[in-house]
């Protein structure tokens, strides 16, 4: 066999090496994915009604939020510190951190657990709501910000932020609450919308009547009523006034009431100068800012 034959053979086997090679070895990854709707909004169809939070309305009580972070290296700090400035940049809320009292507390330690409570999504969400009238209102929310991110935006981080303002998981896979992350998904404007609505309504207190009930045996009128507070902030004290008919007849303060919690009042034997009443009126006394002053005032006529 000449020099020439044995070239030819080698150069062949070369040739055919490389050509297996090509074709059965991977020289690179291509990614796919279901194909999206066209668009990064929350909901895939407009023309449907589909739930973004949790519960309904679920907000904090203000706009301005504090948080903690504590166990994380400095790179997941920083993803989550830029997570925030994220949410700032598209909407009305302001975060701001604290060293304890914190409303979001955010750890990367695996073995966190946050007591008596359980995220409903994620690694990250609520962990302490009061139903306030139109509102859910979040005392306390939570991340843990195990897994690492790879984009070049804090993608998981946000996500997880947005679960502890109350949203859920998206069923759109180019919006950012989808359940699995990836780098070219976005913040739903629909998203952004809700959030700057929740808080476009001002952190007040909202004093209301519940359950009242009165009777009269002769001159003495007793009264049962529940009042609450259905705000977004703690109130203050107050005074509730018992008119009969257009006469006052008792003054009682009440101390201030959190969100959501309200307090049962019983007065017996109030002694009434008329003889006749047709109409028992109890009224709030509150000199500070409400959401609504009009359901300060309930009447109570005689049955017909």
């Amino acid at each position: 066999m000449t020099w020439k034959t044995v070239l030819s053979l080698i150069f062949f086997i070369i040739v055919i090496a490389l050509l297996v090679f090509y074709w059965f070895i991977p020289l690179g990854e291509t990614e796919f994915r279901i194909f999206g709707p066209g668009h990064s909004n929350f909901t895939l169809n407009s023309s449907t009604e589909e739930s973004m939070q949790f519960y309904e309305n679920l907000r904090y009580s203000e706009s301005r939020i504090s948080y903690r972070i504590e166990d994380c290296t400095l790179e997941k700090a920083d993803e989550m510190k830029n997570a925030f400035k994220e949410i700032e940049s598209k909407t009305v809320l302001n975060f701001y951190s604290v060293s304890n009292n914190e409303e979001i507390l955010i750890t990367c330690e695996s073995k966190t657990r946050f007591e008596g409570e359980f995220f409903i999504a994620g690694e990250g969400g609520p962990t302490n709501i009061t139903q306030a009238g139109d509102f859910n209102v979040i005392h306390n929310g939570g991340i843990i910000l195990l897994r690492d991110s790879r984009c070049e935006r804090p993608n998981i981080a946000i996500h997880e932020l947005l679960h502890a303002l109350g949203f859920d998981h998206s069923k759109n896979p180019e919006n950012i609450m989808y359940e699995v992350s990836r780098c070219g998904q976005e913040i739903g404007q629909d998203s952004i919308n809700v959030i700057n609505e929740l808080y476009s309504v001002p952190s007040l207190p909202d004093l209301t009547f519940e359950n009242a009930s009165a009777s009269m045996k002769g001159r003495y009128l007793d009264i049962s009523m529940v009042v609450r507070n259905n705000g977004l902030k703690n109130s203050e004290n107050a005074k509730i006034i018992v008119y009969a008919d257009e006469d006052s007849v008792k003054e009682l303060e009440i101390e201030a009431l959190p969100i959501g919690s309200g307090k049962l009042i019983t007065l017996t034997n109030i002694f009434v100068l008329q003889t006749s009443v047709s109409e028992i009126k109890l009224s709030i006394d509150y000199n500070p800012e409400e959401l609504k002053k009009e359901n300060n005032i309930i009447s109570l006529k005689v049955k017909s």
